[in-house]
């Protein structure tokens, strides 16, 4: 208290000026003389932070001044590239909505509550508007229409709201259509926050979201602002609450969308990255550069430069607006995380999360969690997933890109929240009624009916779809898509992207790591708007993720694996018999062995020899054991080989549909207990050709059983690529962790 009326009394006596950080100066208010702004964070464009730092310094001889406060390493470099574009003069690209339907039918039913109006004269009002220029005839026709028989089919139809003269051509207004369009205008969407008020004074203090306020009750104390405050009751809309003279809060949560980086700081991003990169060669370089062009002190500098150069070391490249790296590690649970390194933004990101989120499903029949922000996606994947890396850059192409997001967004929350936007500004969700305010949960009820009587396969049941979902001839439909697609999204952006990369000016790259890059944590720990599914919080799989508390002393180590590792986990993998039924079992799962690689078992071999149950057969002047009931497979894996082996009965014998099941099942056998193996030194081992088992080992690649890549340690550059059991290699990838 003591220090607050000091505070106040150099205030009014002109010492000091008000120092102020807030997220609002953008809303143009008079808000006093300010000397200094404090950004808390990055605010993702240029313009928007130029306007909040020009809040400052509004009087002659003053210049505004700000202060940026990133909240991560990724903050600190997008911040720094931030001052540079506004020191060199850039801004962001403003875009504004072409023709939007939505807001078209307001307008309509505005101008007819307030007169009658022909429709080519109210037509060619509408085209005076500069966004409404190039508006087709036809889409005018297709809202007047709308808004003239109600919105849908069915019960949950929407009430029309002008009368159609078609003889005439006149548009009149029906009767409730002044006051729907007095008391519904505006296009600012409703966020369902409930509003927070102070007793006895009836303040205004803040809000939360409707999820928290319906969770709270009576004697809950949280915190809003830098003010502890007890719930005292919860009304319709509003939570009513008390100072609770500082007794320990609780944090109260919101649920929403984040604002996407643009397009044009996004490029300044990766611009800075790259001229960080290229200076790593000369000592300090990198410092200096960020000192002089962005403002950063030599601690800050010189902690983007230690970040750039352990990502290089990690994955031999810094990601950039020129350079997009794929990055697959395992987890914890024994599954795989794909993150992609894109710096294009979170709206161009989203797109393209959500697109390979859906080629994924198409291709392996299971759907994934995945994430998105400005500089990364992360797509969970399952121990149903196994591919080469770069055969990822093929599944979102320009051609493929629209339809690809277009059905992504029928499957997520996106979908339904702006198509209830999208009908509460053609006013057929009511934001009021009766000169009362329609509940959130209320609105929300409305606009799936709504949904219901336009969309009824969205929400109906799954199982009764035959094929994928089709988007209806709907104008507000339409523009629901419109929204999501390039206003939530960039899709324009996202095609703009894969057609450079598809001419060669983006290059794309693929590292296999063993834990994930520093510049992939920030996505693995994603904030919950980052998330492109509705899997609750505690179910996704990115918390499976170990993560090192800081950076390891040479970045290299992330991209290898322990040589010690792979020897151990090779050695635990091979069988160990101690007698002829475990020996029995091992040539069960390994199908064949080489006779020279079981020499420790001719005991209990020769035991099972003569109790016909095992046998050998020779193949190019190999002599390979096999279990007797495996007697089918061997001889159509090796049909003219000579066998040594007393017939089973037939009904011991296994069934095998062809060859290629039993080859597959002899080289999934073999790769569980080999660890990393190439082709080659695979086929020498069954007495396969190379060519045979190439094709065999793609098949389980395709089947989810092993991975493809170089996996043991100072192969040299071009050498073969080696195939490991998926379970094997999480195991090695867990050894090498905890070595390092």
């Amino acid at each position: 208290k003591e220090r607050r009326l000091t505070l106040e009394q150099r205030l009014k006596g002109g010492e000091l000026r008000a120092l102020v950080a807030t997220a609002s100066l953008e809303l143009g208010i008079d808000i006093g003389s300010i000397d200094l702004v404090c950004q808390i964070g990055s605010p993702r464009s240029i313009a928007t932070f130029v306007q909040r730092i020009g809040r400052s310094g509004h009087a002659l001889g003053l210049r505004p001044r700000g202060r940026l406060f990133p909240a991560s390493r990724d903050e600190l470099i997008e911040c720094a590239a931030l001052i540079r574009a506004v020191r060199e003069g850039n801004l962001d690209r403003t875009e504004q909505p072409v023709a939007p339907l939505d807001v078209l039918a307001q307008q309509i039913v505005a101008e007819c509550a307030c007169g009658d109006w022909r429709e080519d004269d109210l037509y060619a009002l509408v085209r005076r508007a500069h966004p409404y220029r190039e508006l087709s005839r036809e889409a005018f026709d297709e809202i007047v229409e709308m808004l003239a028989t109600g919105i849908g089919e069915g019960a949950g139809r929407a009430r029309p709201l002008i009368h159609r003269d078609r003889i005439n051509h006149v548009l009149r207004a029906r009767r409730e259509a002044r006051l729907v369009a007095t008391m519904n205008g505006g296009t600012i969407p409703e966020t369902g926050d409930y509003r927070v008020i102070a007793e006895p004074d009836e303040t205004v203090v803040g809000s939360v979201n409707e999820d928290w306020a319906i969770e709270s009750m009576a004697g809950d104390v949280f915190l809003l602002g830098s003010t502890s405050w007890r719930i005292r009751r919860i009304e319709s809309g509003t939570v009513r609450v008390e100072d609770a003279g500082g007794a320990p809060p609780t944090v109260p949560f919101w649920l929403g969308e984040a604002p996407g980086r643009t397009i044009e700081l996004s490029r300044e991003v990766g611009r800075l990255r790259r001229d960080i990169a290229e200076s790593l060669d000369e000592p300090d370089a990198g410092v200096a550069l960020l000192v002089a062009d962005c403002g950063l002190d030599e601690g800050g500098a010189r902690q983007i430069v230690d970040y750039v150069r352990a990502t290089v070391a990690g994955l031999g490249i810094v990601p950039s607006d020129r350079d997009v790296v794929f990055e697959r590690f395992f987890d914890e649970s024994g599954g795989m995380q794909l993150v992609v390194h894109a710096p294009f933004g979170a709206r161009i990101n989203r797109a393209w999360g959500l697109a390979l989120r859906k080629r994924f499903c198409v291709t392996f029949d299971f759907e994934l969690q995945a994430a998105a922000n400005d500089d990364a996606i992360v797509l969970s994947l399952g121990p149903q997933h196994s591919f080469e890396i770069s055969d990822v850059f093929r599944y979102v192409t320009a051609a493929n890109v629209r339809e690809a997001v277009q059905q992504s967004v029928f499957y997520i929350p996106l979908f339904p929240t702006r198509w209830r936007w999208t009908a509460t500004r053609a006013l057929a969700v009511p934001r009021m009624r009766s000169g009362r305010k329609v509940q959130p949960y209320l609105q929300r009820m409305i606009s799936e009916d709504l949904m219901a009587a336009v969309f009824p396969a969205q929400i109906g049941c799954q199982e009764n779809l035959t094929g994928p979902l089709t988007l209806p001839d709907h104008p507000l439909m339409r523009q629901t898509m419109d929204d999501c697609l390039h206003e939530a999204m960039d899709l324009r952006g996202l095609r703009r992207v894969l057609e450079q990369i598809e001419a060669g000016d983006i290059r794309l790259h693929a590292r296999d790591t063993t834990e994930p890059s520093p510049m992939a944590h920030e996505v693995v720990n994603g904030k919950p708007y980052t998330y492109l599914d509705d899997a609750p919080l505690e179910e996704r799989r990115t918390r499976a993720v170990a993560m090192r508390r800081s950076l390891p002393e040479d970045a290299k180590e992330l991209g290898a694996l322990d040589q010690a590792a792979i020897d151990l986990v090779r050695e635990q993998a091979w069988p160990e018999p101690r007698d002829a039924e475990e020996t029995h079992d091992a040539l069960l799962g390994l199908v064949v062995a080489r006779a020279s690689d079981v020499e420790g078992w001719s005991e209990w071999l020769g035991e099972l020899r003569d109790a016909g149950r095992a046998g050998t057969v020779a193949v190019d002047g190999a002599r390979l054991w096999f279990a007797a009931e495996q007697l089918s497979l061997v001889r159509l894996l090796f049909r003219d080989a000579p066998l040594d082996v007393q017939p089973p009965p037939a009904e011991a014998l296994e069934s095998v549909a062809d060859r290629d099941e039993a080859r597959l099942r002899l080289l999934r056998g073999q790769a569980e207990a080999l660890g990393p193996v190439t082709a080659a030194d695979l086929a020498s081992r069954v007495a396969l050709t190379e060519v045979d088992v190439d094709r065999g080992m793609r098949q389980l690649e395709a089947g989810g059983f092993v991975l493809r890549g170089q996996f043991t340690p100072g192969l040299a550059a071009g050498a073969p690529d080696e195939f490991c059991d998926r379970r094997l290699l999480a195991r090695i990838h867990r050894h090498t962790l905890d070595r390092l």
